[in-house]
């Protein structure tokens, strides 16, 4: 429809209050250069310290911000029922802490081409510079190796920000049956194996805050999660 959006960008967020705002604000102060009919939906999911307040007071503010809530702190979860609500033509998934528009600009121009239908954002594709600490750059190469290794990843990254034709990738959504953080994970080798057109963008990446997650308590459910990619990439869906 005429009125629809373009864009749709997806920003899960979990116990943000300190940086929604702002982030928020400036996102839309630099939108309209790259795109002019936008929506902005804020995938709120399980927060404690007043972030749904937060993003219920700017999509009163705001006529082209959104949000929903989740009951629950579920990334995957949240992501997914964002893309699933999305109305734009194209759809860019994002990070509160990032909002990094020269992705969405070089990424819109790829997909707007027809040179892409999906475009990923790598902290690990050539060119890339993680100037994350240690530890998370080390969790991001281990956990791509071993979805390499065990669920037949050909990519380098599948966290980074996504980017995609909304029409050719909400049906692998629908599919998709791991949530919490790897489900961004199993979106990006289901895009693959379905075989999307499909490149990497090389990231430029500052920690801008500390993780509202701790990285060492995730590791048990991501390990988890992992092992449930294996089973479905390697024996369930060969049945």
């Amino acid at each position: 429809m005429a009125n629809d959006p373009e864009v749709s960008v997806i920003i899960p967020v979990f116990n943000e209050r300190p940086i929604v705002a702002d982030s928020v604000t400036g996102l839309i102060y630099r939108l309209p250069e790259i795109a002019g009919r936008y929506e902005i939906i804020l995938a709120e999911n399980g927060s404690s310290d007043g972030t749904l307040e937060e993003v219920e007071k700017l999509s009163r503010r705001y006529k082209r911000v959104r949000y929903l809530h989740i009951d629950e702190p579920n990334y995957g979860r949240a992501l997914k029922q964002g893309i699933l609500d999305a109305r734009g033509r194209f759809v860019i998934c994002d990070e509160i802490d990032l909002c990094d528009t020269d992705f969405y600009r070089s990424s819109l121009g790829l997909l707007r081409s027809g040179q892409a239908q999906m475009v990923i954002g790598s902290k690990l594709a050539p060119g890339a510079r993680d100037e994350r600490p240690l530890v998370r750059n080390l969790g991001t190469r281990v956990l791509s190796g071993l979805l390499r290794m065990g669920a037949g990843f050909r990519g380098t990254d599948t966290h980074g920000p996504k980017a995609f034709v909304r029409d050719a990738v909400t049906p692998i959504v629908e599919r998709c049956k791991v949530e919490q953080n790897l489900f961004a994970s199993e979106l990006t080798i289901r895009a693959e194996r379905s075989g999307l057109d499909m490149t990497e963008l090389p990231l430029v990446l500052r920690e801008k805050r500390t993780p509202t997650i701790n990285l060492v308590r995730r590791v048990p459910t991501a390990l988890y999660n992992i092992g449930r990619l294996v089973w479905i990439f390697r024996i369930e869906e060969r049945r």
